[in-house]
């Protein structure tokens, strides 16, 4: 056991009452010198900082004014071109968009002569968010028409910030890829689709997808995880209701190999 020193419990009173006086005496001497030295040095870091200043104003202003310049120029970019852009951008591509969704392939493509086609918007606005999904929607086009290394090559360059549009352009590149006979990077991307945004409509589909793309190459184990990632997670969605067969079936291949 550790002993811990502690003073005598019945000091004598004369040198108690002596000593004590001598620590305030000594501590509040101590106190007033500190604070003088305190006040010393912050007297001189203020006639430092007062000489930096005077030394170098002509730099230091110099770096205000380009910090400014800096600041205007970018909210004079975003607010008058890059919004402006953005809705012009969006007034075009919607005609596009309707085109894709009635399978008017060419027409979302290339334009109908009065709107934009994809590609054109792509090209004339390609900084805003419109043109951005341009990519996408040409990619989406490429899988359609079975152009499968166009479609990979345009989804992969699509950088939009809604996730669950990321979530399925990258699902798709697993389609391109499952239907180019490269399973496992299929596989791979199936898996980077689910974990992207996980929700109740996409994940469940692209891990059921993960889990079949896993079972054609024998990985019965991935396939049982992915499997029961859905069994766990998504038990309310489509694919959670039936999802135990496939499970059960990947579990007793895994164990069987």
């Amino acid at each position: 056991m550790n002993c811990i020193l502690t003073p005598p419990l019945f000091p004598i009173a004369k040198k108690s009452i002596f000593a004590a006086h001598f620590l305030r005496n000594s501590m509040a001497k101590n106190k007033h010198e500190d604070q003088d030295e305190v006040i010393v040095d912050i007297g001189g870091s203020i006639n430092k900082t007062e000489k930096f200043i005077e030394d170098n104003k002509n730099s230091l202003g110099l770096g205000i004014g380009v910090v400014f310049v800096v600041v205007a120029l970018f909210f004079g970019y975003t607010k008058f071109y890059l919004e402006p852009l953005e809705e012009e951008a969006s007034l075009e591509i919607w005609k596009a968009q309707q085109y894709f969704e009635a399978d008017s392939l060419d027409k979302a493509m290339y334009g109908d002569g009065n709107y934009l086609g994809l590609e054109d918007i792509r090209d004339q606005y390609g900084a805003t968010n419109a043109g951005a999904l341009a990519d996408y929607y040409i990619g989406l086009i490429y899988l359609k028409q079975g152009d499968y290394e166009a479609a990979i090559e345009n989804l992969s360059s699509f950088s939009g910030g809604d996730m669950i549009v990321s979530s399925i352009a990258q699902g798709a590149i697993g389609d391109a890829q499952a239907e180019l006979g490269d399973i496992d990077a299929a596989a791979s991307a199936y898996i980077k689709a689910a974990n992207l945004n996980k929700n109740e409509f996409s994940t469940p589909i692209y891990l059921m997808k993960a889990g079949k793309a896993f079972e054609s190459i024998g990985d019965y184990n991935k396939a049982k995880d992915a499997y029961k990632k859905v069994m766990d997670d998504f038990p309310e969605s489509a694919e959670g209701r039936s999802v135990e067969k496939y499970y059960y079936k990947a579990k007793t291949l895994a164990e069987n190999n």
